[in-house]
């Protein structure tokens, strides 16, 4: 945030109100160190000569998203008064709608219904003596990103003024059971490969070690490593091979089934993986690419499913003036070294050198030295590899990208090995004759017949957050995966409002092609190179977990895994809400009640159970209920707490449960305890 003296003075101002006492007075709310709100993203600001409905108003409390902020008064605080608002913008789009609540002392003191650009803005006045604790609440309903305004508002009060205060996290309690000691296999229950083309799956397995792997009805081809449980190959013949993968250890032995579908279709459930951007982003080496993969191995990660260990931008070299490239992206409105996305300058030496070699062939840059080294030694612990790339000349941080060479590149990545490509937008933008969707296809299309006419499997991630309407047709052109939203950042506000806005997008996931509703952000992260622990709080990454497995989203990790502590781990190790998300069905979950700050969403299993989660938005603890009729169920369901891996009981009609602020309970429900 941006410090000037007028702010300075506010901060001083409303320091120096905290400090004494004194008789009836007013307070404006901008005068409150604002910058305690948790919000969507950017940082809060007070404004002045705000508009809601060309209406001037003298100053504001804006705020971006999913917002809230808690305020400390005495309880001699007579009167809280102000207008709400969303604030005048013209590129607001139909169906843009908001709630504003207040709470006292978790008790509901005021909330509005929702609340559209447009409307005039709302004069609300509100008791608030005897309270302790307010909380002003603003929450999306639609269209992320919208700008809300609590306009002119002013505390009433005769003791001490009031304050803004941070609110109290809760503990992080560890939910799951540790794992069994005698073997139990994991992971996904049916994979996809084309035929001829290279075929690596490691068998997860947790319990104690040593363990001895086996597999019956291998098909011709492929190969099992005994002490590894790594399956490797390749499958001439298309078709469905049903495979029984054994593992053994001192205290017992199991089975599972396995089913290779060899065909035209990968990504048969959504890609378990991590991505360096979240953490380590325009910072990232070679050197973390081999720390998180040795993570998943140290960590166990590898032993629940997890798969793909992606770099994503700046392992590309930024181009040097006088590159080729540089007169045709002038033409376009770009320039070499000119940002237009917000990422800082990097002063890194070992990023600026040749982009290409003289065949036209992309480089990795100084701190890639041997690219295919790197995927080799990945791909040496059973797992795979994934890269990053644009349709545009440049990547989002000005490294060169793939326009004009998309034969070569795709050539280049099947032959370093990489297993998965995330292709992003960036400045392909510069290059589009308009915004239409024909227009946002061309790409898209293009790259995805290359990648299919490698000698290997590239699973394709588009990444262009989610225009045009991605979804009813990326999987036309190959698409694996789509994002659905911009950018997620580590706040409640930015994870829920991405999250809880995915209603709708539940028919056009299934196998092969998943909506991605962008990256997780538990653990430390921080966009490279300084990490933080992330801002969720315990019960909002349980949520953040729970609902993006209900939603049949790809599952990668973005944070820093060589420093994940014991919550983070227990987070990412949960075979039965892993198994949700992984389910072979495919089938997303979508929203099936909602009662203002509380929701039901609910998706249906292979095995006919039903999985469902029990979200409350809110700021206080409050009771969801799922009512079977809403399942298009009936009768006694047995209900199992997936996170604690408890059977709950058996229940007719509903089930209701306590759920903490921000947080979740998680079930899965059937008529057999299945």
């Amino acid at each position: 945030m941006k410090i000037t003296p007028s702010l300075l003075s506010v901060l001083a101002l409303s320091v120096g109100l905290s400090a004494f006492t004194v008789s009836a007075a007013s307070l404006s709310l901008t005068q409150l160190d604002l910058t305690l709100t948790e919000q969507q993203g950017r940082s809060p600001k007070a404004t002045a000569k705000t508009k809601i409905a060309d209406k001037v108003f003298s100053n504001g409390f804006l705020t971006r998203g999913s917002s809230d902020l808690y305020i400390a008064l005495d309880g001699k605080v007579a009167t809280f008064t102000a207008s709400i608002g969303i604030v005048d913008n013209p590129n607001y789009k139909e169906g843009a709608a908001v709630r504003f609540e207040v709470l006292g002392d978790s008790h509901l003191l005021y909330a509005s219904d929702s609340v559209h650009p447009g409307e005039a803005a709302r004069k609300i006045e509100i008791s608030t003596s005897g309270v302790k604790t307010l909380i002003l609440v603003v929450q999306t309903i639609d269209r992320l990103g919208t700008l809300a305004m609590w306009a002119d508002a002013r505390f009433e009060y005769s003791g001490k003024a009031p304050v803004a205060i941070k609110r109290e996290i809760e503990s992080a309690v560890i939910l799951t059971p540790a794992a069994a000691r005698t073997p139990k296999i994991n992971g996904a229950s049916i994979t996809g490969v084309r035929p001829t083309h290279p075929f690596l799956f490691k068998i997860p397995v947790t319990g104690d070690r040593p363990i001895k792997y086996s597999a019956k009805h291998l098909p011709k081809g492929l190969s099992l490593d005994a002490k590894t449980g790594i399956i490797t190959g390749s499958v001439q013949a298309a078709g469905d091979y049903t495979v029984i993968l054994q593992a053994k250890n001192k205290l017992g032995s199991t089975e599972r089934e396995l089913v290779i579908r060899v065909g035209d279709t990968l990504a048969l459930t959504p890609q378990m993986g991590w991505n360096s951007w979240n953490c380590f982003a325009s910072a990232v080496t070679a050197e973390n690419m081999k720390g998180a993969a040795d993570s998943f191995i140290k960590s166990g990660l590898i032993e629940h499913g997890w798969t793909y260990v992606n770099v994503d931008d700046f392992w590309e070299y930024r181009p040097l003036p006088g590159d080729p490239i540089e007169a045709d992206i002038n033409a376009h409105g770009l320039a070499l070294g000119k940002n237009p996305y917000h990422i800082s300058p990097m002063s890194d030496p070992k990023l600026v050198g040749p982009a290409r070699d003289s065949q036209g062939r992309i480089n990795a840059n100084a701190r890639f030295t041997d690219m295919p080294g790197l995927v080799s030694y990945i791909h040496s612990l059973g797992l795979k590899a994934g890269l990053y790339s644009s349709p545009g000349p440049l990547t989002c941080g000005q490294c060169i990208a793939s326009y004009g060479h998309e034969a070569e590149d795709a050539l280049r990545f099947a032959e370093w090995g990489f297993d998965y490509l995330k292709y992003d937008m960036c400045s392909y933008r510069n290059y589009m004759k308009d915004t239409s969707r024909a227009e946002a296809i061309k790409p898209y299309e293009l790259m995805g017949r290359m990648l299919h006419n490698q000698n290997r499997d590239i699973l394709f991630s588009l990444c262009q957050y989610g225009d045009n309407d991605v979804w009813e047709w990326a999987a036309n052109l190959g698409g694996n995966s789509w994002r659905t939203t911009g950018d997620i950042n580590d706040t409640w506000g930015s994870m829920s409002d991405i999250g809880f806005s995915q209603n709708g997008h539940e028919a056009y996931a299934g196998p092969g092609h998943w909506n991605d509703p962008d990256m997780l952000v538990v653990g430390q992260v921080g966009w490279g190179p300084t990490l933080h622990p992330t801002r969720l709080s315990p019960n909002e990454q349980y949520t953040h977990i729970s609902l993006w497995s209900l939603l049949a989203a790809p599952l990668l990790i973005g944070c820093d895994l060589t420093q994940a502590d014991a919550f983070t781990l227990n987070l990412l190790t949960n075979d039965e809400v892993i198994a949700i998300d992984q389910d072979p069905l495919g089938r997303a979950a979508h929203r099936i009640t909602q009662d203002r700050d509380v929701e039901v969403w609910a998706r249906t299993l292979a095995d006919g159970t039903v999985a469902v989660g029990l979200f409350n938005r809110g700021e206080i603890s409050q009771t969801v209920t799922v009512h079977w009729s809403d399942l298009h169920i009936s009768g006694q369901q047995a209900v199992r707490d997936l996170w604690r891996q408890k059977d709950v009981g058996s229940f007719g009609g509903e089930y209701s449960a306590l759920v903490p602020r921000h947080g979740v309970v998680l079930v899965k429900v059937s008529s057999n305890g299945g």
